[in-house]
């Protein structure tokens, strides 16, 4: 394991066990509400994963914390999914280093050149992720309108809404790790 990703990971439990124990002692539960079932036969109490009723401040704020760690850590692979599955592993492979020519004269000027490019790998693979992510973001849509305008259950709704967004933000993914040519360029600045 690297030394920086140890420390990172020690912090982060420096931090949160804390909030986590403070969180521990927060509200007591609270009673569950429920729809008379002799009028209806909707559950909204109903879900897929049993959850608390009521949540104290503390605890709220170590979901929180843990939420963003989590979606810092699912950036992260993103972007080293994005630069690294579909570039070639041989970085002179197909690439135009410093001396070349890129062919787009707007990339360089007096103080800004190429130093590498790698153009878009066009891969049949990007185009059937990219169909199985627009019709799962269609998918998703469709469900999410079903709940809105049916007399279904409405537990479900922020699954779906999730669900839908999730494969928006996977189609970016896609379409730039597939469909765009990777750049880096080199510029004098003057301080």
């Amino acid at each position: 394991m690297k030394r920086q990703l140890l420390v990172i990971l020690l912090l982060l439990a420096a931090m949160l066990l804390p909030m986590w124990y403070i969180a521990l002692h927060g509200e007591p539960p609270a009673e569950e509400i429920e729809i008379d079932q002799s009028v209806t036969e909707i559950r909204p109490l109903a879900g897929i994963v049993d959850t608390p009723n009521k949540l104290s401040p503390s605890q709220v704020g170590v979901i929180v914390w843990v939420a963003l760690f989590g979606l810092v850590g699912v950036l992260t692979a993103t972007h080293r999914f994005m630069n690294d599955a579909v570039r070639p592993d041989d970085h002179r492979e197909a690439a135009v280093t410093d001396g070349g020519t890129v062919g787009l004269p707007w990339f360089q000027t007096d103080s800004r050149w190429v130093v590498e490019y790698h153009d878009a790998s066009d891969a049949i693979e990007g185009i059937v992720v990219m169909g199985a992510l627009t019709v799962l973001a269609i998918t998703f849509a469709m469900l999410f309108t079903g709940e809105y305008l049916t007399l279904a259950r409405t537990q479900y709704f922020g699954t779906y809404a999730a669900g839908m967004f999730l494969s928006l933000a996977g189609l970016t993914v896609a379409y730039y790790a597939w469909f765009m040519p990777h750049v880096e360029v080199a510029e004098r600045r003057g301080h």
